[in-house]
């Protein structure tokens, strides 16, 4: 892990709860760096979730298979983190598939060498309890833009606090990502 990484790692760590440096480098040795070309499936919808993921470089965007039509669900910038909860916590098939968006460089945390880690470190503990609630809020914020915002309102949402979706995604994929048809979102962005 380079130094930069660890300093953003650390920062996001720390920013979630207070940690002591050898909890800090216990958490890091926990890690696999991977650099992935883009498009490289990293979760494949049907596979068991082993992994937390922190993005160092790129993105990673989440889709759900319906129908052989890609329905994205989440994109993951860097100095952030991803998993599939469900899987992650049930150990159950995953019911979308994570893959790189462009080319990227990623973290990948272990499920079992984190849980072995929470027994032996009350500070790994509560970073990994407010880690998992933070990908929840995530979750649940997405969930309500559909439930209680309009396809011009959800996109203005966007562009006020998820910039570099607008910036970095494919209008298809924006549109995927909305709920909405792409000539709609065409329509949209040209309402301004």
């Amino acid at each position: 892990m380079t130094d930069n990484t660890k300093a953003l790692l650390y920062k996001k760590i720390t920013d979630l709860t207070e940690m002591a440096q050898p909890s800090l480098d216990k958490l890091f040795e926990a890690s696999s760096r991977r650099e992935l070309s883009k498009g490289e499936i990293i979760l494949k919808q049907g596979q068991i979730c082993k992994n937390i993921v922190f993005v160092e470089k790129g993105y990673l965007r989440t889709i759900i298979d319906k129908d052989g039509i890609d329905i994205n669900t989440d994109f993951t910038f860097e100095n952030n983190f991803t998993t599939n909860l469900k899987s992650l916590r049930s150990s159950t098939p995953s019911d979308t598939t994570i893959q790189a968006g462009e080319p990227a460089i990623i973290y990948e945390f272990d499920k079992e060498k984190l849980l072995k880690l929470y027994k032996v470190s009350q500070e790994i503990e509560s970073f990994g309890r407010k880690l998992l609630e933070q990908l929840l809020i995530a979750q649940e914020e997405h969930t309500n833009l559909f439930k209680l915002f309009t396809p011009t309102e959800r996109y203005h949402f966007l562009q006020t606090n998820k910039p570099q979706i607008i910036q970095r995604i494919s209008l298809s994929q924006i549109s995927s990502y909305l709920g909405v048809a792409r000539e709609t979102l065409s329509r949209i962005r040209k309402k301004g």
